[in-house]
């Protein structure tokens, strides 16, 4: 960036928002008001109490971002067509899933609401890689703090001084440390919040991006989002509307009984942002931004770096593998019940499903968001082989077999059943899960052998909690 950040100022340059010049008078720190606004704003962000990111600030920055390009109020007239949409769409889902409703709620939001409603689930995976920024940042202090302290834009210099009594160099300050751990999660927070909301402007749903991101049992569509999705497919926008509240509807159902399948997706993210380290000199290139009264500043400083990196351990390659897969068969499974009963009720269904196909083959936008968020590119990379399995089930075994799989994560399709989907069909021809609460079969401490393949008429030996399953 060529220009200082808003707020700050250097002598004879133009001024924060609101000046038309210089600021004759103020010295080397510029309006003595607008610093005095920007130091007791800087003391608030400080003063967060909350964790590694500080929350509040990613809301505020979120939000703002929403704003900036428009966020009209959701009318009444919109908010019953959603409703509506959702209920008749959920309705037509019984004749294609075992699985009975999951939805509570039936809601539209507008993009704020939905940064809202999302926040506790991405302040639960963005945490983990948050805390590695703040430790960094913790971190630049033990090289050398004078120079680190230089590198700070002077107004902010003077406020940590100003806050900490002046007690001397910035080496010499005692809570030094805490401070610039508070700082790490101040620019984590405002690169997070800029990044939720880059990603509110693109989602159609709360479950669009394949994971449960919002309240368990409210299924919501954006209709900005609905609209978006609708612009130059040449389909009636009620059709668009009802194929997308599908989609919401049958991830709903997914979750809500598949007990295991929110906390695997989720703990999958997780595991995989526990292998991230964090690029300090990205961080310390982006020192010079920071500016509490200007979070954007410091995301276009951030925004060309690499912040995050991963380890590529064996562990994080093994925890990518399985968010890949799970996410594969999620979107697969949607794709198969939604395609199955979109068929027959909407004249452009194969339209509106070939759409659906481009965007998550394509990425974009919202894919570069959260690989900013959680260090990886959420890609379900084998869709069409994943719902070529749960086709070829539900061909062969019913919608009953089908959606059986679902009992247990280690009877799921495995990365490797994606380059033969029939043969994953074939292989398993009678699938009985009804032992597996049997001792031997539940993988809990203390349970005694389990039954091999050929004992009995029970499915594939199921090996023991975390372990990978066993070959057919």
């Amino acid at each position: 960036m060529t220009d200082p950040p808003f707020g700050f100022g250097r002598p004879g340059d133009r001024g924060g928002a609101g000046d038309s010049g210089g600021t004759p008078g103020g010295g080397p720190l510029g309006d003595p008001q607008q610093f005095a606004d920007a130091l007791r704003q800087f003391a608030d962000l400080m003063s967060w109490q909350g964790g590694p990111v500080n929350w509040d600030l990613a809301k505020n920055v979120a939000r703002q971002t929403v704003a900036a390009k428009g966020d009209p109020s959701i009318l009444d007239v919109e908010r019953q067509k959603v409703v509506d949409a959702i209920r008749v769409a959920d309705l037509w889902l019984e004749d294609a899933t075992t699985f009975p409703t999951g939805i509570r709620a039936a809601q539209a939001w507008s993009r704020s609401e939905w940064v809202e409603a999302t926040l506790p689930v991405w302040s639960k995976l963005c945490d983990p890689i948050a805390a590695r920024a703040v430790d960094a940042m913790g971190g630049l202090l033990t090289e050398d703090p004078e120079e680190l302290g230089g590198e700070l834009p002077p107004e902010m210099r003077s406020a940590m001084t100003a806050m900490t009594g002046g007690m001397g160099g910035l080496g010499a300050l005692g809570g030094l440390g805490q401070m610039m751990r508070r700082i790490g999660g101040m620019m984590v927070g405002g690169q997070t919040g800029a990044a939720i909301g880059t990603l509110a402007r693109e989602v159609v749903s709360s479950t669009d991006v394949g994971l449960p991101l919002g309240p368990e049992g409210t299924a919501a569509l954006l209709p900005a989002g609905v609209t978006a999705f609708g612009e130059g497919l040449s389909v009636n926008a009620d059709e668009v509307r009802l194929f997308l509240a599908m989609r919401e509807a049958a991830h709903h159902r997914l979750f809500a009984h598949v007990p295991w399948l929110r906390a695997r997706l989720l703990g999958a993210v997780e595991d995989y942002a526990r292998g991230i380290t964090v690029d300090t000199s990205a961080l310390r290139d982006a020192m010079p931004q920071l500016d509490p009264a200007n979070p954007e500043a410091l995301n276009e400083a951030l925004a060309g770096a690499t912040l995050f990196q991963p380890e590529d351990t064996e562990q994080q390659k093994a925890a990518l593998a399985r968010l890949e897969t799970v996410l594969a068969l999620v979107e697969g499974w949607v794709a198969t019940v939604v395609d199955s009963v979109a068929a027959d009720r909407l004249p452009q269904a194969s339209s509106l499903a070939e759409a659906i196909r481009r965007r998550r083959a394509t990425g974009g936008p919202a894919e570069r968001t959260f690989a900013t968020l959680v260090g990886l590119e959420l890609r379900p990379r084998r869709l069409r082989e994943a719902a070529s399995i749960w086709r070829g089930l539900t061909e062969a075994r019913g919608m009953s077999g089908r959606d059986a799989v679902w009992a247990h994560p280690d009877l799921l399709p495995t990365a490797d059943d994606f380059d033969d989907p029939d043969g994953f069909v074939r292989g398993r021809p009678e699938l009985d899960i009804s032992d597996l609460d049997k001792p031997g079969l539940s993988g809990g401490p203390g349970d005694g052998p389990s039954d091999g393949p050929g004992d009995g008429p029970a499915g594939p030996e199921l090996p023991e909690e975390g372990q990978p399953p066993a070959e057919s």
